[in-house]
């Protein structure tokens, strides 16, 4: 397989760029620029870039030039590969697919060769690498402005030095081979340029007063509080205390959960649905990634969410399954390691779609099919073996029309509240002894209450571990709160099915707990040195 990778920097400007950071920059497909030539970027649509490489493949169409080469526009997509790397690994989902490098997901067997992974990193990389131009072009362009790449280039690095952990790191665009940075410095560089002297957080427009899928001040606090919430796995240092004063901050912006259903919706749903930027669930999303079937096309954002779990047998309302015409993948579906917590006393339903299941749990987040379906996987790559999960779709709350039949109008919602009420409850009850305080406590039953489901007065770390599941399963974030949880990598008490590739689950090697720096960019960078283990 070429990979080229990094292939078009900007449509606005030509570039002659080493990116220093593994990219084969003899394939790069631009021109060379002659410095006598007065070249003036479009400053709009470079900022757009730096969002819009979360959200879509390239610039032209949902398949069609795409930025990062060697694997089509779809594979590259920034949350299907989020969700490869953080659910399949997991006890939430798993995939029938023989595409490379999906069985290695799902028996946590992956190396530095990984073909997946390598999109993943250079889509974050091309992140970076906008953001670093931008920075270096337009920061006087406007302050909100730069302030808001500035948060962007820090989410981008947030990512990779989760998956990656010591990781190439440059903040200019240069011919210079970058250096590699361990995962502390890493995090010292995301927090100092968020909150530190001159912290970008600081010249961000207030909470809410941003437009929609625009980052403001709450989703730079969001952005700490998952930084601090996990500090001791990135730096060995706790920072519990910070990581609820920041989600309290959040707790505090005028961000709130989402609690109206609509009609046969319940609000939970409607977080997810194809007018989830319009029908009052944005109440809830922080950061956006926004989709149009019109005019945002992508297959690796929210129609690889909805397309790779649905089957055409699957009929959620009347004889239509996700409402995307002709997208049913059948690819990923549910361990039933997930669909046992919405199931805890048993009685879990067998043959019985989505509504029946609802009722059943009698939680609106238990959002599975199982008619045609076992919950045991006997054969992993056989879509019917494991429970089918319904949580991304493209119906309208209202029963209005999309805007195109092929591609959802669903947003993204990559940070939402949520998550900000979930890391009080965890960071508070690790500093009372592993319980949940009563303002932690009712953290969680807010969210429960949402999801019509039973509260408690207190909940154990564990509950609270099973609470991240049952809130965010197929959002993209699993693998990283088992980490924190010490149930992935490594010795462990907490076994799922065909952890390890085997069905019964075994423990695996805790250098897994960070994946490989791709073998082409050891090849291309003498500064980089392997993980340790691969």
């Amino acid at each position: 397989m070429s990979f080229k990778y990094i292939k078009h920097i900007v449509p606005v400007a030509a570039l002659s760029l080493s990116l220093g950071l593994g990219s084969c920059v003899n394939d790069l497909d631009v021109a060379p620029i002659d410095p006598s030539t007065n070249m003036t970027p479009d400053y709009d649509a470079l900022f757009t870039k730096c969002y819009a490489n979360m959200a879509l493949a390239g610039n032209t169409g949902p398949d069609g030039d795409c930025d990062i080469d060697g694997l089509d526009g779809g594979t590259t997509g920034f949350v299907r590969q989020l969700f490869n790397a953080n659910e399949l690994t997991t006890d939430e989902s798993i995939c029938n697919w023989g595409d490379e490098g999906i069985p290695a997901f799902n028996f946590n067997q992956w190396g530095a060769s990984h073909p997946m992974l390598k999109g993943f990193y250079y889509r974050l990389y091309f992140g970076v690498t906008m953001c670093n131009f931008y920075l270096s072009q337009a920061s006087d362009h406007d302050a909100a402005m730069t302030a808001e790449v500035r948060f962007l280039r820090a989410l981008y690095y947030y990512h990779l030095m989760d998956c990656f952990g010591n990781i190439p790191f440059l903040t200019e665009v240069s011919p210079t081979a970058a250096q590699q940075a361990d995962r502390k410095s890493v995090y010292n560089f995301i927090e100092s340029e968020l909150i530190g002297e001159n912290g970008c957080i600081a010249a961000m427009k207030a909470p809410k007063s941003n437009a929609y899928g625009r980052a403001d001040q709450a989703a730079g606090w969001m952005l700490l509080a998952r930084l601090y919430l996990n500090a001791e796995v990135y730096t060995g240092t706790a920072q519990w205390s910070k990581a609820a004063e920041y989600a309290k901050k959040v707790m505090e912006s005028g961000y709130t959960l989402h609690k109206t259903g609509k009609g046969q919706w319940s609000a939970y749903q409607m977080l997810f649905m194809g007018d989830n930027g319009e029908n009052g669930a944005a109440s809830e999303a922080i950061l956006s990634l926004l989709q149009d079937g019109n005019t945002t096309a992508s297959y690796g954002t929210t129609l690889f969410l909805m397309a790779s779990t649905f089957k055409n047998d699957m009929e959620l309302v009347g004889t239509s399954t996700n409402n995307v015409a002709g997208k049913q993948w059948a690819g990923n579906r549910c361990r039933p390691d997930l669909v046992k917590k919405f199931f805890p006393n048993g009685g879990i339903p067998e043959d019985a779609d989505t509504w029946a299941i609802l009722k059943a749990a009698k939680d609106d987040r238990a959002l599975f099919w199982s008619k045609g379906r076992t919950l045991d996987i006997d054969e992993t790559a056989v879509f019917e073996k494991g429970f089918s999960c319904t949580k991304f779709t493209n119906y309208y709350s209202d029963g209005g029309a999309t805007h195109n039949s092929g591609f959802p109008d669903s947003d993204f919602f990559l940070m939402r509240a949520a998550e900000a009420w979930l890391t009080y409850a965890e960071a508070t009850a690790r500093q009372n002894g592993g319980i949940t305080t009563a303002e932690g406590a009712a953290a969680i039953n807010e969210i429960r209450t949402r999801a019509n489901t039973t509260t408690k007065s207190s909940y154990s770390l564990n509950e609270i571990l099973d609470e991240w599941a049952r809130e965010f399963f197929f959002e993209g974030r699993r693998r990283v709160d088992l980490i924190r949880f010490g149930k992935f990598g490594g010795a462990s008490d907490y076994k799922w099915q065909w952890k390890g590739g085997v069905k019964e689950g075994t423990n695996f090697s805790a250098n897994l707990n960070v994946f490989a720096i791709p073998d082409t960019d050891l090849n291309a960078n003498p500064n980089l040195v392997q993980n340790p283990g691969y």
